[in-house]
């Protein structure tokens, strides 16, 4: 969990930019635009996760 509010604004800033980008892909090419859009941001997703080393040590 995002320990300040600046870590909090941040996580829910890039939550609207995801779904910004998603309804982007909906109005511009339909369905199988917004589905291969969620598929690269899991990616990009998956990338922050698990990159080494960690961004922050626990």
């Amino acid at each position: 969990m995002p320990s300040t509010e600046k870590e909090l604004n941040a996580n829910l800033f890039d939550q609207l930019t995801i779904i910004e980008r998603i309804e982007r892909q909906l109005n511009s090419g339909g369905v199988d635009a917004a589905k291969a859009e969620i598929e690269i941001l899991k990616k990009e997703i998956n990338r922050k996760l698990y990159q080494q080393p960690p961004i922050k040590n626990e």
